[in-house]
């Protein structure tokens, strides 16, 4: 699934890229884009969990079958063809190195707060992810036919906006990764309900979108982006503050404010990446927009839930629970709850109050972690980003 992905992701946006040249259909266009991955991305678990309630838990995979067969037919008869760039060979070395150096820093981040973050083995796989960046960077220097030619870099949009929608995904799919968890187990929703009350985050997303992109044209990239970090930083600051009984009201305006924010983010920031690229370089924009969603994805899943469960496991160990009950709880709040259930009542029902009280607890600094990244990175941007994006062949951004 991820290969294709990676086919599909970056080949959409170039698409868009190459069939309006305009600078302000294309900004338009990026934003209905934009607001297509986010709405796809938030809806998603609705129907996964209403198929969980009632059907294997294989459906929602075998679901994905008939919409990629009309995928494929869609694109078989509305996709325009697009001439291949050739004379260049496949740099399978990059490839192989870009994916294992985020691999061993996503690992070692996931199991830091286990482990300890002085442990040997995470210590050992920190420094292992940072030489092959580093032998990844020295290596497409020197190849013919690198994967990411360092010199694309020098576009001010292509970095900035790498550096910003890679926040975006970090700080949507981060919350998202506790929102679930929150709606599910400590609220008491079932999967389908849980699925559904992430909906007004995809509404969000949907109107945000091509908002985002009229505004980036009347007021450029600077002040959208930063208005869209600052809302994600607001939506982060609410939920951050959420205590043991409050219900789904503070969620709502979370997801919502949430949504609107990486709608900003995602619209302003894509078209950012491929709107300073000239010609010849449609290609790479869209494949490192893709990369940095994906990657802001799973490093936001990655640092959200470490902080967070250091938090829970730090709670749960000052709680008045036992050995035996709190070795129940240890791992999640969601094992917490099924240990407890296992546990006679008196007991189970105080392991799974100390475990929703640790979960809780936690909510603030995974929170407010992100919303300080978040807001860090609206201030960069004002600072950073270029006013207006254009494609030129010099990489000077005005």
């Amino acid at each position: 699934m991820g290969i294709g992905e990676a086919l599909i992701m970056p080949a959409t946006l170039a698409i868009v890229a190459t069939v309006f040249t305009d600078s302000a259909e294309r900004t338009e266009a990026i934003g209905v884009w934009s607001a297509a991955v986010g709405v796809a991305t938030v809806i998603d678990p609705a129907p996964a969990a209403c198929l969980l309630d009632h059907f294997w838990w294989g459906s929602v995979f075998l679901v994905n079958l008939p919409i990629g067969a009309a995928g494929l037919v869609a694109g078989a008869l509305l996709v325009p063809a697009v001439p291949a760039v050739r004379g260049r060979r496949l740099d399978l070395l990059g490839a192989l190195l870009s994916v294992a150096g985020p691999a061993f820093l996503l690992w070692a981040i996931i199991w830091a707060p286990g482990e300890g973050w002085t442990d040997p083995l995470v210590l050992g796989t920190f420094g292992t992810a940072t030489v092959l960046v580093v032998v990844f960077v020295r290596w497409e220097r020197r190849a013919a036919s690198p994967l990411l030619p360092l010199g694309i870099l020098c576009h001010r949009g292509l970095t900035v906006g790498a550096a910003l929608i890679m926040l975006g995904a970090f700080a949507m799919i981060g919350t998202l990764f506790v929102l679930v968890q929150h709606l599910h187990f400590n609220l008491g929703y079932s999967a389908a309900q849980t699925g559904w009350r992430l909906g007004p985050m995809a509404l969000a997303l949907l109107v945000a979108g091509p908002m985002a992109g009229a505004l980036v044209q009347r007021l450029g990239l600077r002040y959208v982006a930063a208005a869209g970090l600052v809302l994600v930083a607001a939506a982060l600051a609410v939920f951050a503050t959420t205590n043991t009984g409050d219900g789904y009201g503070r969620v709502l305006v979370a997801v919502v404010v949430l949504g609107a924010g990486a709608g900003f983010v995602i619209t302003s920031t894509s078209d950012a990446i491929v709107g300073t690229l000239p010609g010849r370089a449609l290609g790479v924009g869209p494949a490192v927009d893709s990369t940095a969603i994906q990657f802001g994805a799973a490093l936001g899943g990655a640092v959200t839930g470490s902080v967070l469960a250091d938090r829970y496991r730090s709670e749960l160990a000052r709680s008045a629970l036992g050995p035996g009950e709190e070795a129940a709880a240890h791992d999640s709040l969601g094992a917490a709850l099924t240990g407890a259930g296992r546990l006679p009542e008196q007991a189970g029902a105080a392991v799974a109050r100390a475990a929703r009280d640790a979960f809780t607890a936690g909510l603030g600094p995974a929170m407010f972690t992100t919303a300080s990244i978040a807001l860090l990175g609206a201030l960069s941007v004002l600072v950073l980003a270029p006013r207006r994006i254009h494609s030129d062949d010099s990489g000077d951004q005005s």
